[in-house]
């Protein structure tokens, strides 16, 4: 048990405590903690992959763990970190979303996981039991002081609904029941959801007179500021490799900015601190390699996806750019040239002139013959320099896929139709 507090410290998982006495206790007691998860989906994303991270690493240390799902409380919606209300779930979709998301959180951490929902408990309470049991113990004028009611009060557009506005109270009570339940003495959390561990840490304190903690972690962001995993965010990057493929994830992590690499390798993966600073050192001696984003990649895409699909993933970006793409197969060929535009020609075939100008890889057959001749053309990553080649279906890779590449970096999917 010792070391996990300074684990989580030199990672710099630590943001907000409510007791400075935490460190002692994780050092010499055995503690249930435990982590809410908001089912507003059918997967996790990489924001969330932290939390439960976070979890592995307390199991590790000789903890144990609660994953709590808000089967209950994703009825609601937190209002934490949000400027607007949230569009609330029918339960069937709640029940996908619970499903989902219970399969990641169980293949991440041990099995002595106890994960929980906690609509188990909320759905049987009745308005004026929490009225009554939870809902006294509340100051109104303290709730609206906390940054996640007031921020949204302060926004006349959106307001904040009475329904979110209780989600605070919901949460509270979840840790007072978890405490009565398991033992559980410690709540973590992002650092917009410290607000609700406070209120929780005290409504232990005032129904039951003993001490529980609460902790943090910093929220994570992209570059440009929003929050990673945020909803609106065009860049959300799943755990489920149906809705980001195991080549995707390995890639977002390899595409890691320097900035953010030393951060991600020390939230994200198991690798002990030795080894973290000389990928911080290689990082500031040599950033064109890449070797930190690398090491990232692959030990992130093997946590989530397992060791067979990040080799995959792995080597489907060693041969984008050989003769060796042609081994890859047909879902990951089609991963590889997700980004890259694609266009339908006959399956008659072509000429690679013409190929080079319709697909926009040359302005037209003059620029086209000069890239082939000075070869700068190339057909699944072999150079061409045959003024007279005609693509054919015997170059079709599956059968049906042909890759164009004008230079170095410059590439076009030709499917051929028909």
């Amino acid at each position: 048990m010792s070391g996990v507090f300074e684990e989580f410290g030199w990672r710099g998982l630590v943001h907000q405590l409510t007791d400075p006495k935490l460190a002692d206790v994780l050092a010499t007691e055995s503690l249930t903690a435990y982590i809410g998860f908001d089912p507003t989906g059918d997967s996790l994303h990489a924001g969330s992959l932290l939390p439960v991270l976070n979890l592995r690493r307390l199991q590790e240390g000789g903890h144990s763990v609660i994953p709590l799902l808000g089967g209950g409380t994703g009825l609601i919606g937190d209002p934490s970190g949000r400027d607007s209300e949230r569009q609330l779930l029918s339960e069937e979709e709640l029940e996908a979303n619970l499903l989902g998301i219970r399969r990641q959180i169980e293949s991440l951490l041990h099995d002595d996981a106890r994960v929980l929902d906690n609509g188990e408990w909320l759905k049987r309470m009745t308005l004026t039991e929490f009225l009554r049991d939870v809902g006294k113990y509340f100051s109104v004028n303290e709730m609206v002081r906390k940054e996640s009611v007031k921020t949204r009060l302060e926004a006349r557009e959106q307001g904040i609904s009475f329904t979110e506005f209780s989600y605070m109270l919901l949460q509270a009570w979840d840790f007072v029941h978890l405490f009565d339940a398991y033992g559980c003495r410690l709540q973590l959390g992002g650092s917009d959801q410290w607000g609700n561990i406070t209120e929780g840490v005290d409504l232990i304190r005032r129904l039951r007179g003993e001490h529980a903690f609460g902790l943090t972690s910093p929220l994570l962001t992209l570059p440009g500021g929003a929050k990673m995993g945020k909803s609106e965010g065009a860049t959300r990057v799943w755990l489920d490799p149906k809705r980001t493929s195991p080549y995707q994830f390995f890639q977002y992590w390899v595409r890691a900015d320097d900035a953010s690499v030393g951060s991600y390798l020390r939230f994200f993966t198991f690798l002990e601190r030795g080894r973290v600073e000389e990928l911080d050192k290689a990082t500031a001696d040599h950033p064109e390699r890449r070797e930190a984003q690398q090491a990232l990649a692959w030990e992130v895409t093997s946590l989530v996806h397992g060791e067979a699909e990040a080799a995959k993933a792995k080597h489907a970006a060693e041969v984008l750019f050989t003769e060796d793409v042609a081994g890859l197969d047909e879902a990951t060929l089609l991963d590889v040239m997700a980004d890259a535009p694609a266009s339908d020609v006959s399956r008659d075939g072509i000429a690679l002139v013409d190929a080079l100008v319709e697909s926009g890889l040359a302005k037209s057959k003059s620029a086209a013959r000069t890239a082939i001749e000075q070869g700068g053309a190339y057909v699944n990553n072999r150079r061409e320099q045959d003024l007279d080649r005609r693509i054919t279906v015997d170059d079709a890779l599956h059968g049906r896929y042909v890759l164009l590449r004008r230079g170095k970096r410059d590439f076009h999917l030709l499917r051929l139709a028909g």
